[in-house]
């Protein structure tokens, strides 16, 4: 990012202006401000969900302006603030995140996110059914589930966005050991 700056439309001022910062392939940088400081804009930079109004944003050296935008999606995993979950199956969300995932990597993306034991737990294991939002679960079950589609693709990229915020702390330390064990510090896109 190099002297990024952003400004909703309509807005008196920028929610973010001239922020730089690198952060390099095997690294864990956190973004740490109050609400409404522009963390979750930012990470939206990145994902190119919206564009700069001034500066620019790179992705492994390159604008993010001049990607493709389906190529950039496929190599971030995002998990948002509040992980949203869709109607059907958890089986049927994980593969949100990778079409064609095997039984096999559904459980290991679901160890990762410490969410095993849970499913695991329903009778109905992977075809447990999930209700529009994830409504039938616990904030911090859905985190996990968000956390576990994400992971699921190996993307090049892992963006969280306060997304360990319903974990308990043991949990939270559980899912982030997991999480540097899967994190390929060399991996390129």
């Amino acid at each position: 990012m190099d002297g990024a700056t952003f400004s909703y439309p309509g807005a008196d001022r920028p929610v973010l202006q001239d922020v730089s910062l690198t952060a390099g392939p095997g690294t864990t940088t956190a973004i740490v401000g109050s609400t409404g400081s522009g963390k979750s804009t930012l990470i939206s930079l990145i994902c190119r969900l919206y564009d700069v109004t001034g500066g620019s944003v790179h992705v492994d050296g390159v604008d993010v302006r001049d990607y493709d935008t389906e190529q950039l999606w496929s190599a971030i995993g995002l998990v948002p603030q509040r992980g949203y979950l869709f109607s059907g199956t958890v089986a049927d969300n994980l593969r949100y995140g990778k079409a064609d995932a095997t039984d096999e990597e559904m459980w290991d993306a679901l160890r990762v996110a410490a969410a095993d034991d849970f499913v695991r737990a329903h009778a109905d294991g992977l075809a447990m059914p999930v209700a529009q939002g994830g409504i039938n679960f616990s904030g911090g079950q859905r985190q996990r589930l968000a956390i576990a589609r994400a992971v699921i693709r190996r993307p090049a990229i892992y963006l969280f966005d306060d997304a360990f915020s319903a974990l308990d702390v043991h949990t939270d330390a559980r899912v982030r050991a997991s999480l540097r064990d899967v994190v390929a510090p060399t991996r390129r896109w």
